[in-house]
């Protein structure tokens, strides 16, 4: 977990308004990106946004909002700056040199990008070797082509955002040495993938629902209550980042429930490709739970994003039900906005997994296609005795 004893570091954020992402979209980023921010007790103090009909190539923003953006981390002496876009390693180092100049190393304002604090809330989450593994692959696949300037950053900090992992190694720590770490780190992960590999296939008689969803829709606290598991739940982004596996047995129909990491806009593809293992389960599942935030004003982009990332891993075609959690938060407001979407998806559910609303529905809705997999697999099982978990 993140050390909250230190001081908490403070941020600006910055994003474009551009010709393929309107106002309000920007808006819904940067509040995620806020989000994101806060889950490392990270202190946003202001946002900046510019209209650009793309990205400036040298420096993200234009002159005129850097001079601004300058003016105000120098004023307020601002810890870092975080933009919601990746940045390329030439913005990087512009965007230093006119942050820091000839500052000290220790006392330069960090530059963070979308993805390297996505990567960092992933290296603060991950408890597993596997986990572990993977998001280190993906620090150092990311540091890699920013290696010239980034990298003697990143080595001359003592800790904090952005640094934890590979940002701690030795200035002297060269190209070379980081590709060959990247070979070993893929080899170790290969290993680790093949026990997957074994443990999956004992399971392959064994009917597997996966729970899926954005991040911080309650999938783990749903988890929880369909296992009767002590499974970690936070309202923080990424709470989950190890996938779970629980045995449980629906009227005698025993099947493996996993939940896995949520998904998230612009999740670095680097991720995507680390945690290729991790998703693997939910590429052999036979049935998702795709868990949605019926709260959320956002809701049904979510559920696209989702849905998108699922066809990215192979996992687009599954039988799914779509789970609207938190039904308890909702306005009169999204309230209007479901009876216009609703009926736009089929197998659908709206419970709330905290106020335990509709739990026993979801368990038929469960059960009833669990079942159907299961007696197709065991057509024999209803003359054998079963003894229920």
């Amino acid at each position: 977990m993140h050390n909250t004893s230190a001081k908490a570091e403070t941020a600006v954020l910055v994003a474009l308004i551009t010709d393929a992402q309107d106002e309000p979209t920007t808006q819904v980023y940067l509040d995620e990106l806020a989000f994101l921010a806060s889950t490392l007790d990270i202190k946003v103090l202001k946002t900046f946004t510019q209209r650009l009909p793309r990205p400036h190539g040298s420096t993200f923003v234009g002159k005129g909002k850097l001079e601004e953006i300058v003016a105000y981390v120098r004023t307020h002496e601002v810890d870092m700056l975080i933009f919601d876009d990746d940045l390329q390693p030439s913005q990087v180092r512009n965007l230093e040199k006119e942050l820091n100049g000839e500052k000290e190393e220790n006392a330069k304002v960090k530059i963070l990008d979308r993805s390297l604090l996505i990567l960092d809330i992933f290296a603060h989450r991950a408890q597993t070797t596997q986990a572990r593994t993977q998001v280190e692959l993906a620090q150092y696949q990311y540091l890699l082509p920013r290696l010239t300037r980034m990298w003697s950053h990143l080595s001359k900090q003592k800790g904090g955002i952005g640094m934890r992992g590979p940002g701690e190694k030795e200035l002297e720590t060269d190209r070379r040495i980081i590709k060959d770490k990247i070979n070993i780190l893929r080899d170790k992960l290969e290993k680790i993938d093949q026990q997957g590999v074994t443990r999956r296939k004992a399971r392959e008689r064994m009917v597997r629902v996966a729970l899926v969803g954005y991040t911080n829709v309650g999938k783990s606290t749903l988890m929880r209550l369909l296992s009767k598991a002590d499974v970690f739940a936070e309202n923080k982004l990424f709470a989950t980042v190890d996938s779970t596996v629980r045995k449980v047995v629906l009227n005698q129909v025993p099947f493996l429930l996993t939940d896995t990491v949520g998904f998230i806009r612009k999740l670095p593809t680097l991720l995507i490709e680390s945690f290729k293992s991790t998703l693997a389960e939910i590429v052999e599942a036979d049935i998702l739970l795709h868990v949605a935030d019926l709260s959320s004003p956002h809701c049904y982009e979510q559920i696209d994003v989702v849905n998108e990332t699922l066809q990215e891993i192979g996992a687009g075609d599954k039988t799914t039900i779509i789970v609207f959690n938190k039904a308890d938060l909702i306005t009169s407001e999204l309230e209007e906005t479901w009876q216009t979407k609703a009926y736009n998806y089929q197998d659908t559910i709206r419970i709330s997994a905290l106020q335990k609303q509709n739990i026993d529905q979801l368990r038929q809705m469960i059960y009833s296609l669990a079942s159907e997999k299961f007696y197709a697999i065991f057509p024999n099982f209803l003359a054998q005795p079963i003894v229920e978990e």
